[in-house]
């Protein structure tokens, strides 16, 4: 496996120059760029993935449909087209192109999972609407993931108050605000 080489940031988000693989960027706690997409069908479910066990982080809990890093040089749109293609593929020739990602905003985050492990991540939050496609027609990098499904705002919401959801508040609320417009 090749090494994931990212970009690092200051606090303000802005490019130092320096590129790291991404193990020393979280053993020394460096602001780096992440993307995360939230796929809806077209009954205003989100798709849910559940991460693998052998995760380095948040194992065998619930999570967006997507997220991952942005690789050195690599722009969000592309980044979250390779993380859906590597995580989540819908059969049938289902393709997803950039032009289909809204972008809603970007936030950042801290959180330290152990000394040598923190991570200082600027996120850009992503929808991307589906028709067609249920859960029966996902196949899933069994590396990356286990399960995957599709739920409406109310069991999210049970979810988040069970713990079974990665902490992701910042994009539950926007996604509820922004489905409640539908």
């Amino acid at each position: 496996m090749a090494t994931e080489l990212i970009d690092v940031l200051n606090e303000d988000g802005v490019l130092t120059g320096e590129v790291l693989p991404r193990s020393e960027v979280h053993k020394r706690g460096l602001w780096h760029r992440a993307i995360v997409v939230a796929i809806i069908n077209e009954k205003n479910e989100i798709l849910l993935q559940q991460r693998s066990e052998k995760k380095e982080k948040n194992a065998g809990m619930w999570d967006i449909s997507v997220a991952g890093h942005i690789s050195a040089g690599q722009d969000s749109l592309s980044a979250a087209a390779r993380e859906i293609n590597e995580e989540v593929s819908v059969l049938l020739g289902y393709r997803t192109e950039i032009k289909d990602f809204r972008y809603m905003y970007c936030f950042r985050k801290e959180q330290k999972f152990r000394e040598d492990f923190i991570e200082r991540q600027f996120y850009d939050f992503f929808i991307l609407r589906t028709s067609g496609v249920d859960d029966k027609t996902l196949y899933f990098q069994k590396e990356e993931v286990q399960a995957v499904k599709f739920v409406d705002l109310s069991t999210i919401q049970k979810m988040i108050e069970k713990k079974e959801l990665v902490e992701r508040s910042e994009i539950y609320q926007v996604l509820t605000n922004f489905l409640f417009r539908f």
